[in-house]
């Protein structure tokens, strides 16, 4: 109807709802909200989105339960957030802008730290348990599943016995800081490639990487 619509007239009827000629897709990155945690490990979820955003010239704006930036490619609408809930309660704020944007469960990523994979170690699911994580714990209840997408990035473990909060908590090493802007705008390549061919392949060519 839309391409009939389109040949006939040289535009997309007005009657047409937004969201059916955009895809709409929410891409949460997970973090705590304050300068002191600006730099931190736990924070990753945050800087894979801030990176992404001066790579697209984005600029988050204060919102509701959150910042949010947005930007579209091919025919694709991303709302980018970072709750401000702080880590603990970060199912709120996703799920108040799933349900505000009509967003499916299908097109919502989150982006999170993982403390079992080695460092820069990149990994989308599908599916799984929080693993300990308690803004994963946090959106598994609020949103009553275990399926909704995932990228975890490594932190790696080297800590030691007892000071797993202290590491997490921490700021990048010098070495790791080297290497985290090569690993943030694989992130980003991951986030565009999950939203323009599917979480299947986009698995299949980042994971492990």
């Amino acid at each position: 109807m839309r391409t009939l619509l389109k040949l006939l007239f040289g535009y997309s009827s007005p009657l047409l709802k937004e969201e059916d000629i955009m895809k709409k897709y929410l891409v949460v990155g997970l973090g705590n909200v304050g300068s002191e945690y600006d730099n931190t490990r736990h924070n990753i979820g945050f800087q894979v989105l801030d990176r992404l955003a001066d790579t697209k010239e984005l600029t988050f704006a204060s919102n509701k339960l959150g910042a949010t930036a947005l930007y579209k490619i091919k025919g694709r609408s991303i709302l980018l957030l970072k709750p401000s809930t702080f880590m603990n309660r970060s199912g709120k704020a996703v799920h108040y802008w799933m349900e505000k944007e009509n967003i499916p469960k299908e097109h919502l990523l989150i982006i999170t730290d993982d403390i079992n994979l080695p460092f820069g170690t990149l990994r989308l699911k599908t599916k799984g348990s929080d693993g300990g994580h308690n803004g994963l714990a946090d959106i598994q209840n609020t949103l009553q599943t275990t399926q909704y997408n995932r990228l975890r990035f490594g932190l790696g473990s080297d800590f030691p016995k007892g000071r797993q909060v202290d590491y997490v908590l921490g700021n990048w090493e010098e070495e790791e800081q080297k290497t985290l802007p090569e690993r943030l705008d694989r992130c980003g390549a991951l986030v565009t490639s999950f939203v323009l061919q599917g979480v299947n392949i986009t698995m299949n060519e980042f994971n492990n990487t």
